[in-house]
């Protein structure tokens, strides 16, 4: 337990807190949703906001019964693992970025893990017999470094203990909950994949589940209890772990029992650059969040107001710039410990004057990574958001890869492994995306965070894949440059570059602003992007007053205050 004082007025307010604080391209399921209410969420006491309504309420009630945005931040991640299962959990992994109210400071906790010592790379590359197929199966599965993550955060910044964290998803994994149109979808897609034991409770008389039905995971319930009952210990040396190793074993893959005893929750310190007068914090390598800094470094060399929220003029800039930041991805991302991306020269004035001044204004210039490498990424994903009355705010984006990850789950463990070696780069041998044996995993996540006197004003990210930095970025700009609040941020059409050479432009983009981007010479793709969550933070003495908040239109997830 930690004290925080905070003054206000002349008095001091004791608040007692500890932390006071290439793969399957699957698109958005099509639900036809209810016209959203533009109403913010708004709150007093905390805010969250989640892809699904019960992970969101169980993360309230987290805050309710006295926890900080860390506990709740546990409590929401175990339970999307059981609602949003196609998307996270335990056998997956993730980014997380927090802010720690107590000591004023970010942290990035790198939840994804380290590639399997027993990787070899050529098997995902030609001319292997299958290639293309072990980016899907038991050998692109990856360590999985979820659990541990939890467990970290719950230890170095939590208020409750640990059994009462997972309650809310071990609840909801053995009662189960009625499914909706979007996860059934999700479901009868993966089905024909699925291993017979799963398929056994995931359908009903060897059919998938249909929206309106319940979706119950005894053998899920069972691996939280036993998380909450041992620690991660159970994953990372135990017999869940022990499952998982004969599972690999069976199916042939390369991750090992070993590579699960060895693996450990890091933080780091984020990075961050100014943004028209703002402080725009991301995760640093492992993470590959920084072109979402390049971009708007370049963007801030120019004039968005005048040119107009999502006019021609201001979305080919935005595409143009986005190539350019989509490029030093592929050039510099690497292990911190192995190959750093050079923050110093991508993150500096100088650099993205340079750059912007060489965009060209009147025609589209053809993407060329030739020299680099390249790969196509459409992960299924989940992104949170949580803050607490002391100030604390998580920020996470978390997956599994693909839809149900590998599709593998060891059995009577109710856990779906994730494939992320998928989204290495595998061409040329050896870059620094490349599956490495040992090395750490390197993502595309880009949770943020926008301070704004030196406290977060905004936390959002999405999902989304590749396309992931490109949509943070416009959301901060929506806020920043054209004063959004945080709804209209989020549900304002996007856009983004995709390889090899498209502009992906979402259907509220009117048709004839997209005929004259093609005019320009971009290569028009329609699709829907990411699935958003973000909140804001208003101060008074020092303290959280108010929180607004909202959740992404484009799913069917809530956000929610007290």
């Amino acid at each position: 337990m930690r004290n925080l004082w905070t003054l206000i007025g002349l008095c001091f307010l004791l608040a007692a807190c500890k932390g006071a604080p290439t793969t399957d391209e699957v698109e958005p399921a099509p639900v036809e949703l209810a016209e959203p209410s533009k109403d913010l969420a708004v709150g007093t006491q905390g805010m969250v906001s989640t892809a699904h309504p019960i992970a969101t309420e169980a993360g309230l009630r987290t805050l309710e019964n006295g926890g900080n945005a860390f506990d709740a931040a546990v409590t929401i991640a175990s339970t999307l693992n059981v609602v949003e299962p196609m998307m996270s959990g335990m056998g997956g992994y993730g980014t997380i970025l927090v802010y720690d109210s107590l000591k004023g400071e970010a942290h990035y906790l790198d939840a994804s893990g380290k590639i399997p010592m027993a990787v070899d790379s050529d098997a995902y590359r030609a001319p292997t017999p299958g290639y293309e197929e072990n980016r899907r199966n038991a050998k692109a599965v990856s360590t999985p470094g979820a659990a541990n993550a939890w467990q970290a955060m719950s230890k170095r910044f939590g208020m409750l203990t640990w059994s009462e964290l997972l309650e809310p998803a071990i609840e909801a994994a053995e009662t189960g909950f009625i499914i909706d149109e979007r996860a059934a979808w999700f479901i009868e897609r993966a089905f024909p994949e699925f291993p017979d034991h799963a398929k056994a409770f995931y359908g009903k008389d060897g059919a998938p589940l249909a929206a309106g039905e319940r979706l119950i995971q005894k053998d899920l319930a069972a691996s939280l209890r036993q998380l909450s009952k041992e620690g991660v210990s159970a994953i990372y040396g135990g017999s869940l772990g022990r499952a998982i190793d004969a599972a690999m074993r069976e199916a042939g893959g390369f991750l090992a029992f070993q590579d699960l005893v060895g693996d450990k929750a890091e933080w780091w310190q984020p990075i961050s650059i100014s943004y028209r007068g703002h402080e725009v914090v991301t995760p640093s390598a492992p993470a590959g969040a920084f072109p979402m800094l390049v971009r708007l470094g370049m963007m801030s060399h120019g004039d968005p107001q005048a040119e107009g929220h999502n006019s021609l003029g201001y979305l080919h800039r935005f595409a143009e710039v986005t190539k350019h930041a989509y490029w030093t991805r592929l050039a510099y991302s690497g292990d911190p410990d192995v190959q750093p991306p050079p923050y110093d020269l991508l993150l500096s004035e100088d650099y993205a004057q340079e750059q912007a001044a060489a965009i060209d204004l009147s025609s589209a210039k053809a993407f060329d990574a030739s020299d680099i490498g390249d790969v196509r990424s459409h992960n299924n994903t989940t992104h949170f958001v949580v803050a607490d009355r002391w100030g604390n705010v998580v920020s996470a984006t978390v997956t599994l890869g693909n839809l149900f990850g590998s599709r593998i789950m060891p059995e009577g463990t109710g856990i779906w492994l994730n494939n992320s070696l998928a989204y290495c780069t595998f061409e040329p041998k050896g870059n620094p995306m490349d599956a490495h044996p040992g090395r750490r995993k390197l993502s595309s996540d880009a949770p943020a965070f926008v301070m704004r006197d030196g406290v977060p004003w905004v936390a959002l990210g999405t999902p989304g894949g590749h396309t992931i930095t490109q949509t943070v970025a416009q959301m901060i700009m929506n806020v920043v440059d054209f004063e959004m609040d945080i709804y209209d941020a989020i549900a304002a059409p996007r856009i983004a570059f995709n390889v090899p050479n498209y502009l992906d432009v979402e259907e509220a983009i009117a048709p004839e602003l997209r005929d004259q981007l093609a005019a320009m010479g971009h290569e028009i793709r329609t699709r829907q992007l990411g699935n958003a969550h973000g909140l804001t933070l208003d101060y008074e003495f020092g303290l959280p007053v108010r929180f607004t908040g909202a959740s992404d239109p484009r799913g069917t997830g809530l956000a929610k205050g007290f």
